[in-house]
Protein backbone atom coordinates (compact mmCIF):
# COMPACT_ATOMS: atom_id res chain seq x y z
CA UNK A 1 0.00 0.00 0.00
CA UNK A 2 1.35 3.19 -1.12
CA UNK A 3 1.59 6.23 1.69
CA UNK A 4 1.41 10.06 1.46
CA UNK A 5 0.97 13.07 3.80
CA UNK A 6 -1.79 14.46 1.70
CA UNK A 7 -3.70 12.52 -0.86
CA UNK A 8 -6.39 14.90 -2.96
CA UNK A 9 -9.61 13.31 -4.68
CA UNK A 10 -9.55 15.57 -8.19
CA UNK A 11 -7.14 17.73 -10.38
CA UNK A 12 -9.50 20.56 -11.11
CA UNK A 13 -9.04 24.32 -9.83
CA UNK A 14 -9.33 23.34 -6.32
CA UNK A 15 -7.33 19.85 -6.03
CA UNK A 16 -4.52 21.53 -8.08
CA UNK A 17 -4.39 24.60 -5.79
CA UNK A 18 -4.12 23.15 -3.00
CA UNK A 19 -1.96 20.57 -4.04
CA UNK A 20 0.56 23.09 -5.52
CA UNK A 21 0.67 25.28 -2.57
CA UNK A 22 1.25 22.22 -0.39
CA UNK A 23 4.40 21.31 -2.25
CA UNK A 24 5.95 24.31 -2.36
CA UNK A 25 5.64 24.08 1.90
CA UNK A 26 7.44 21.11 1.90
CA UNK A 27 4.46 18.52 2.60
CA UNK A 28 4.49 15.43 0.15
CA UNK A 29 0.87 15.27 -1.93
CA UNK A 30 -0.86 12.75 -4.26
CA UNK A 31 -3.65 13.97 -6.56
CA UNK A 32 -5.62 10.92 -8.33
CA UNK A 33 -7.64 12.06 -11.21
CA UNK A 34 -10.52 9.88 -13.01
CA UNK A 35 -9.91 12.32 -16.21
CA UNK A 36 -6.93 11.72 -18.62
CA UNK A 37 -4.75 14.71 -18.93
CA UNK A 38 -5.52 15.70 -22.68
CA UNK A 39 -9.55 15.60 -21.39
CA UNK A 40 -8.96 18.43 -18.69
CA UNK A 41 -6.46 20.38 -20.69
CA UNK A 42 -8.47 20.57 -24.12
CA UNK A 43 -12.02 19.00 -23.84
CA UNK A 44 -14.66 21.76 -25.23
CA UNK A 45 -16.84 20.39 -22.22
CA UNK A 46 -14.35 21.99 -19.81
CA UNK A 47 -14.86 25.42 -21.19
CA UNK A 48 -16.66 27.27 -18.02
CA UNK A 49 -16.41 29.68 -15.76
CA UNK A 50 -13.73 32.54 -16.26
CA UNK A 51 -14.85 35.40 -13.82
CA UNK A 52 -11.89 35.66 -11.24
CA UNK A 53 -12.33 37.82 -8.04
CA UNK A 54 -9.78 40.06 -7.36
CA UNK A 55 -8.65 38.10 -4.22
CA UNK A 56 -8.75 34.84 -6.52
CA UNK A 57 -6.28 36.54 -8.83
CA UNK A 58 -4.66 37.85 -6.29
CA UNK A 59 -3.91 34.50 -4.96
CA UNK A 60 -3.11 32.77 -7.98
CA UNK A 61 -0.23 35.44 -8.53
CA UNK A 62 1.18 35.02 -5.48
CA UNK A 63 1.58 31.21 -5.39
CA UNK A 64 3.67 31.89 -8.95
CA UNK A 65 1.22 29.92 -10.97
CA UNK A 66 -0.19 33.63 -12.78
CA UNK A 67 1.95 34.25 -15.51
CA UNK A 68 0.13 33.68 -18.16
CA UNK A 69 -3.18 34.11 -16.36
CA UNK A 70 -1.88 37.70 -16.13
CA UNK A 71 -0.33 38.18 -20.11
CA UNK A 72 -3.83 36.59 -21.78
CA UNK A 73 -6.62 37.28 -18.92
CA UNK A 74 -9.00 40.25 -19.25
CA UNK A 75 -9.28 42.99 -16.69
CA UNK A 76 -12.54 44.39 -15.94
CA UNK A 77 -13.53 47.09 -14.10
CA UNK A 78 -17.82 46.46 -13.85
CA UNK A 79 -20.74 44.80 -15.34
CA UNK A 80 -23.62 46.07 -17.45
CA UNK A 81 -27.18 45.54 -15.99
CA UNK A 82 -29.70 45.39 -19.02
CA UNK A 83 -32.95 45.83 -18.37
CA UNK A 84 -36.26 47.89 -19.51
CA UNK A 85 -34.64 48.89 -22.66
CA UNK A 86 -31.47 50.54 -20.74
CA UNK A 87 -28.37 49.77 -20.29
CA UNK A 88 -26.37 50.52 -16.79
CA UNK A 89 -22.84 49.98 -15.88
CA UNK A 90 -22.19 49.56 -12.67
CA UNK A 91 -18.25 50.77 -11.88
CA UNK A 92 -16.72 48.05 -9.73
CA UNK A 93 -13.31 50.69 -8.64
CA UNK A 94 -15.77 53.52 -7.29
CA UNK A 95 -18.39 51.25 -5.70
CA UNK A 96 -15.90 48.89 -3.87
CA UNK A 97 -12.47 49.82 -5.02
CA UNK A 98 -11.55 46.74 -6.93
CA UNK A 99 -12.06 44.78 -10.26
CA UNK A 100 -12.22 41.44 -11.75
CA UNK A 101 -10.23 39.56 -13.91
CA UNK A 102 -11.46 37.11 -16.83
CA UNK A 103 -9.77 33.78 -17.58
CA UNK A 104 -11.09 30.73 -18.38
CA UNK A 105 -11.09 27.70 -15.83
CA UNK A 106 -9.73 25.65 -18.19
CA UNK A 107 -6.89 27.73 -18.99
CA UNK A 108 -6.33 28.01 -15.12
CA UNK A 109 -6.42 23.94 -14.62
CA UNK A 110 -3.50 23.70 -17.51
CA UNK A 111 -1.46 25.93 -16.13
CA UNK A 112 -1.49 24.56 -12.53
CA UNK A 113 -1.08 20.89 -13.65
CA UNK A 114 2.27 22.48 -15.72
CA UNK A 115 3.63 23.89 -12.71
CA UNK A 116 2.70 21.62 -10.95
CA UNK A 117 4.07 18.59 -12.56
CA UNK A 118 7.66 20.73 -14.05
CA UNK A 119 8.29 20.92 -10.25
CA UNK A 120 8.07 17.68 -9.23
CA UNK A 121 4.75 16.95 -8.21
CA UNK A 122 2.56 14.03 -8.65
CA UNK A 123 -0.82 13.54 -10.56
CA UNK A 124 -2.06 10.30 -11.45
CA UNK A 125 -4.24 10.54 -14.64
CA UNK A 126 -6.76 8.08 -15.05
CA UNK A 127 -6.83 6.79 -11.87
CA UNK A 128 -9.83 6.83 -10.43
CA UNK A 129 -10.92 6.64 -7.35
CA UNK A 130 -13.77 4.20 -5.91
CA UNK A 131 -13.72 4.35 -2.36
CA UNK A 132 -12.87 6.30 0.46
CA UNK A 133 -11.75 4.12 3.93
CA UNK A 134 -10.39 4.77 7.82
CA UNK A 135 -11.78 8.58 7.51
CA UNK A 136 -10.63 9.20 11.31
CA UNK A 137 -6.99 7.94 11.64
CA UNK A 138 -5.51 7.68 8.67
CA UNK A 139 -7.42 8.29 5.52
CA UNK A 140 -7.19 5.48 3.08
CA UNK A 141 -8.45 6.39 -0.98
CA UNK A 142 -9.46 2.65 -2.71
CA UNK A 143 -8.51 3.83 -6.84
CA UNK A 144 -8.82 1.88 -9.73
CA UNK A 145 -5.60 2.03 -11.72
CA UNK A 146 -5.72 2.16 -15.73
CA UNK A 147 -5.74 -1.79 -16.35
CA UNK A 148 -8.40 -2.40 -13.78
CA UNK A 149 -6.22 -3.27 -10.64
CA UNK A 150 -7.49 -1.98 -7.51
CA UNK A 151 -4.94 -0.30 -4.85
CA UNK A 152 -4.68 2.09 -2.40
CA UNK A 153 -3.25 5.33 -1.15
CA UNK A 154 -2.97 5.34 2.76
CA UNK A 155 -2.87 9.33 3.31
CA UNK A 156 -1.86 11.08 6.88
CA UNK A 157 -4.87 13.41 5.54
CA UNK A 158 -7.28 13.05 3.00
CA UNK A 159 -9.44 15.93 0.85
CA UNK A 160 -12.36 15.44 -1.47
CA UNK A 161 -12.06 17.89 -4.78
CA UNK A 162 -13.86 15.63 -7.28
CA UNK A 163 -16.61 18.54 -8.05
CA UNK A 164 -20.47 18.70 -8.02
CA UNK A 165 -21.31 14.87 -8.14
CA UNK A 166 -18.35 14.21 -5.51
CA UNK A 167 -17.94 10.34 -4.39
CA UNK A 168 -15.99 11.56 -1.54
CA UNK A 169 -19.04 13.68 -0.36
CA UNK A 170 -20.80 10.21 0.42
CA UNK A 171 -18.02 9.01 2.61
CA UNK A 172 -18.63 11.61 5.44
CA UNK A 173 -21.06 10.14 7.41
CA UNK A 174 -23.93 11.72 9.08
CA UNK A 175 -23.68 14.53 6.44
CA UNK A 176 -26.17 16.77 6.43
CA UNK A 177 -27.32 18.39 2.66
CA UNK A 178 -28.56 21.92 1.91
CA UNK A 179 -30.08 22.21 -1.27
CA UNK A 180 -32.44 24.52 -3.77
CA UNK A 181 -33.57 23.67 -7.20
CA UNK A 182 -34.44 26.84 -9.46
CA UNK A 183 -37.15 26.41 -11.82
CA UNK A 184 -34.85 27.28 -15.47
CA UNK A 185 -31.54 26.23 -16.97
CA UNK A 186 -29.00 27.86 -19.08
CA UNK A 187 -28.63 27.23 -22.61
CA UNK A 188 -24.59 27.33 -23.25
CA UNK A 189 -22.47 28.44 -26.01
CA UNK A 190 -18.75 29.12 -27.11
CA UNK A 191 -19.18 31.20 -30.22
CA UNK A 192 -15.80 32.44 -32.36
CA UNK A 193 -17.17 35.98 -32.61
CA UNK A 194 -16.72 39.46 -31.08
CA UNK A 195 -18.04 39.71 -27.75
CA UNK A 196 -21.22 41.79 -27.62
CA UNK A 197 -19.40 44.21 -24.84
CA UNK A 198 -16.24 44.78 -23.39
CA UNK A 199 -17.24 43.90 -20.27
CA UNK A 200 -20.20 41.36 -19.24
CA UNK A 201 -23.93 42.14 -19.78
CA UNK A 202 -26.48 40.94 -17.59
CA UNK A 203 -29.97 40.86 -19.34
CA UNK A 204 -33.17 40.79 -17.79
CA UNK A 205 -35.78 40.93 -20.29
CA UNK A 206 -39.64 39.42 -20.66
CA UNK A 207 -38.17 36.40 -22.57
CA UNK A 208 -36.02 35.54 -19.97
CA UNK A 209 -32.44 36.31 -18.70
CA UNK A 210 -29.20 36.12 -21.00
CA UNK A 211 -25.66 36.47 -20.05
CA UNK A 212 -23.56 37.72 -22.52
CA UNK A 213 -20.04 37.28 -21.75
CA UNK A 214 -16.20 36.44 -22.88
CA UNK A 215 -13.76 34.31 -22.95
CA UNK A 216 -11.31 36.47 -25.02
CA UNK A 217 -11.85 39.58 -27.36
CA UNK A 218 -12.71 37.12 -30.02
CA UNK A 219 -14.18 34.50 -28.12
CA UNK A 220 -17.80 35.37 -26.96
CA UNK A 221 -19.21 32.97 -23.80
CA UNK A 222 -23.24 33.75 -23.74
CA UNK A 223 -26.25 32.02 -22.19
CA UNK A 224 -29.81 31.92 -22.15
CA UNK A 225 -32.32 31.18 -19.81
CA UNK A 226 -34.36 28.41 -20.62
CA UNK A 227 -36.96 25.94 -19.34
CA UNK A 228 -35.22 22.76 -16.97
CA UNK A 229 -36.78 20.06 -19.28
CA UNK A 230 -34.92 21.75 -22.55
CA UNK A 231 -33.47 19.79 -25.09
CA UNK A 232 -30.14 21.16 -26.70
CA UNK A 233 -31.76 19.64 -29.84
CA UNK A 234 -34.46 22.41 -29.97
CA UNK A 235 -31.78 24.77 -30.35
CA UNK A 236 -29.89 24.83 -33.89
CA UNK A 237 -27.27 28.15 -34.25
CA UNK A 238 -30.13 30.48 -36.35
CA UNK A 239 -32.73 30.08 -33.20
CA UNK A 240 -30.10 30.83 -30.65
CA UNK A 241 -28.38 33.77 -32.24
CA UNK A 242 -32.49 35.10 -32.76
CA UNK A 243 -33.25 34.62 -29.35
CA UNK A 244 -29.45 36.02 -28.08
CA UNK A 245 -30.34 39.19 -30.09
CA UNK A 246 -34.00 39.47 -28.86
CA UNK A 247 -32.97 39.74 -25.08
CA UNK A 248 -30.55 42.40 -25.97
CA UNK A 249 -32.63 44.42 -28.35
CA UNK A 250 -32.03 48.09 -28.05
CA UNK A 251 -29.08 48.38 -25.91
CA UNK A 252 -26.30 46.31 -27.71
CA UNK A 253 -25.49 44.60 -30.52
CA UNK A 254 -24.53 40.65 -30.81
CA UNK A 255 -22.83 39.44 -34.01
CA UNK A 256 -23.36 36.29 -34.75
CA UNK A 257 -20.58 33.36 -35.26
CA UNK A 258 -19.52 30.36 -35.70
CA UNK A 259 -21.04 28.05 -32.26
CA UNK A 260 -17.66 25.82 -31.12
CA UNK A 261 -19.68 24.17 -27.98
CA UNK A 262 -23.02 24.34 -26.85
CA UNK A 263 -24.33 23.04 -23.24
CA UNK A 264 -27.55 22.98 -20.64
CA UNK A 265 -26.74 23.85 -17.20
CA UNK A 266 -29.42 23.09 -14.40
CA UNK A 267 -29.57 25.95 -11.85
CA UNK A 268 -29.41 24.66 -8.25
CA UNK A 269 -27.86 25.48 -4.82
CA UNK A 270 -26.10 23.12 -2.35
CA UNK A 271 -24.47 23.14 0.87
CA UNK A 272 -23.15 20.25 3.09
CA UNK A 273 -22.10 20.41 6.36
CA UNK A 274 -19.67 19.53 8.08
CA UNK A 275 -17.85 19.79 5.14
CA UNK A 276 -15.02 17.28 7.21
CA UNK A 277 -15.11 14.44 9.18
CA UNK A 278 -11.83 12.43 10.99
CA UNK A 279 -8.70 13.88 8.73
CA UNK A 280 -10.51 14.33 5.67
CA UNK A 281 -11.75 17.31 4.28
CA UNK A 282 -13.79 18.76 1.33
CA UNK A 283 -13.02 21.43 -0.79
CA UNK A 284 -14.71 23.06 -3.38
CA UNK A 285 -18.05 21.70 -5.37
CA UNK A 286 -17.68 18.68 -3.20
CA UNK A 287 -18.75 20.75 -0.58
CA UNK A 288 -20.97 23.24 -2.53
CA UNK A 289 -22.89 24.54 -5.25
CA UNK A 290 -23.89 27.99 -6.49
CA UNK A 291 -26.17 28.87 -9.58
CA UNK A 292 -23.40 30.47 -11.92
CA UNK A 293 -25.33 33.81 -11.65
CA UNK A 294 -23.07 35.18 -9.71
CA UNK A 295 -19.63 33.69 -10.66
CA UNK A 296 -18.63 32.70 -7.47
CA UNK A 297 -17.83 28.65 -7.84
CA UNK A 298 -14.75 28.77 -9.22
CA UNK A 299 -13.71 31.59 -6.59
CA UNK A 300 -15.16 29.35 -3.58
CA UNK A 301 -13.57 26.60 -4.21
CA UNK A 302 -9.78 28.91 -3.86
CA UNK A 303 -11.28 29.96 -0.67
CA UNK A 304 -11.76 26.83 0.48
CA UNK A 305 -8.09 25.90 -0.30
CA UNK A 306 -7.17 29.11 1.49
CA UNK A 307 -8.66 28.01 4.47
CA UNK A 308 -7.79 24.77 4.63
CA UNK A 309 -3.78 24.80 3.27
CA UNK A 310 -3.60 27.46 6.44
CA UNK A 311 -5.03 24.74 8.42
CA UNK A 312 -2.56 21.97 6.95
CA UNK A 313 0.56 24.03 7.32
CA UNK A 314 -0.02 25.31 11.28
CA UNK A 315 -0.22 21.00 12.38
CA UNK A 316 2.61 20.25 9.56
CA UNK A 317 4.89 23.35 10.84
CA UNK A 318 3.56 24.09 14.61
CA UNK A 319 1.88 20.77 15.64
CA UNK A 320 -1.37 23.03 16.07
CA UNK A 321 -4.24 21.06 14.83
CA UNK A 322 -6.72 24.05 15.91
CA UNK A 323 -7.42 25.22 12.43
CA UNK A 324 -8.38 22.28 11.17
CA UNK A 325 -10.73 21.00 13.55
CA UNK A 326 -12.10 24.78 12.99
CA UNK A 327 -12.12 24.04 9.20
CA UNK A 328 -16.42 23.61 8.43
CA UNK A 329 -17.13 26.67 10.42
CA UNK A 330 -14.32 28.79 9.01
CA UNK A 331 -15.02 27.67 5.22
CA UNK A 332 -18.84 27.89 5.58
CA UNK A 333 -18.88 32.05 6.64
CA UNK A 334 -17.79 32.26 3.01
CA UNK A 335 -19.59 29.69 1.67
CA UNK A 336 -22.93 30.84 2.83
CA UNK A 337 -22.35 34.43 1.81
CA UNK A 338 -21.62 33.79 -1.99
CA UNK A 339 -25.15 31.27 -1.85
CA UNK A 340 -26.99 35.08 -0.59
CA UNK A 341 -24.95 36.40 -3.33
CA UNK A 342 -25.75 33.92 -5.75
CA UNK A 343 -29.28 33.46 -4.71
CA UNK A 344 -29.44 37.06 -4.62
CA UNK A 345 -28.50 38.00 -8.36
CA UNK A 346 -30.47 34.28 -9.82
CA UNK A 347 -33.75 35.35 -8.65
CA UNK A 348 -33.71 39.13 -9.35
CA UNK A 349 -32.50 38.32 -13.20
CA UNK A 350 -34.26 35.58 -14.44
CA UNK A 351 -38.11 35.87 -15.41
CA UNK A 352 -40.65 34.10 -13.07
CA UNK A 353 -43.76 32.26 -13.85
CA UNK A 354 -45.60 34.10 -11.40
CA UNK A 355 -46.84 37.72 -12.67
CA UNK A 356 -47.03 38.84 -9.41
CA UNK A 357 -43.34 37.88 -8.44
CA UNK A 358 -42.19 38.92 -11.65
CA UNK A 359 -43.46 42.04 -10.62
CA UNK A 360 -41.92 42.66 -7.60
CA UNK A 361 -38.59 41.30 -9.41
CA UNK A 362 -38.93 44.16 -12.13
CA UNK A 363 -39.35 46.81 -8.87
CA UNK A 364 -35.77 45.32 -7.21
CA UNK A 365 -34.44 46.04 -10.50
CA UNK A 366 -35.36 49.50 -10.75
CA UNK A 367 -34.64 49.99 -7.02
CA UNK A 368 -31.10 48.52 -8.24
CA UNK A 369 -30.59 51.58 -10.66
CA UNK A 370 -31.67 54.23 -8.53
CA UNK A 371 -29.91 53.12 -4.98
CA UNK A 372 -26.50 53.64 -4.61
CA UNK A 373 -26.32 51.23 -1.33
CA UNK A 374 -27.66 48.66 -3.62
CA UNK A 375 -25.07 48.48 -6.14
CA UNK A 376 -22.02 48.85 -3.73
CA UNK A 377 -24.01 45.46 -2.38
CA UNK A 378 -23.36 44.15 -5.83
CA UNK A 379 -20.02 45.46 -6.34
CA UNK A 380 -18.53 44.60 -3.05
CA UNK A 381 -19.94 40.73 -3.07
CA UNK A 382 -19.00 40.71 -6.96
CA UNK A 383 -15.44 41.17 -6.53
CA UNK A 384 -15.66 39.56 -3.36
CA UNK A 385 -14.72 41.53 -0.39
CA UNK A 386 -16.19 39.11 1.55
CA UNK A 387 -15.22 36.21 0.23
CA UNK A 388 -11.69 35.60 -1.17
CA UNK A 389 -10.49 39.48 -0.13
CA UNK A 390 -10.55 37.49 2.93
CA UNK A 391 -8.21 34.84 2.60
CA UNK A 392 -5.16 36.51 -0.27
CA UNK A 393 -3.51 37.20 2.96
CA UNK A 394 -3.18 32.91 4.18
CA UNK A 395 -1.48 32.71 0.48
CA UNK A 396 2.74 33.31 0.63
CA UNK A 397 4.16 35.65 -1.89
CA UNK A 398 6.42 33.22 -4.16
CA UNK A 399 10.03 34.71 -4.63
Amino acid sequence: MRKTQVGIVGAGPAGLFLAHLLRKAGVEVVVLEARTREYLETSPHRIRAGVLEWGTREMVARAGVGDRMVQEGLGHGGIYLAFEGQLLHLDFHALAGRGIWVYGQQYLVTDLIRHHLEAGGEILFSHEVVGVEDLEEAPTLVYRTPDGRLERLRCEFAVGADGSHSLARKSIPGIQVHQKTYPYAWLGILAQTRPAAEELIYASHPRGFALFSMRSPSLARNYLQVAPEERLEAWPEERIWEELSLRLSGVAEVQPGPILEKSLTPMRSLVVEPMQHGRFFLVGDAAHVVPPTGAKGMNLAFCDVAVLYRALVAFYKEGEASLLARYTQEALRHVWQAELFSYWMTTLLHTAADPFEDRLREAKLRHLGESLHLQRFLAENYVGLHTSGRYTHYIPQSA
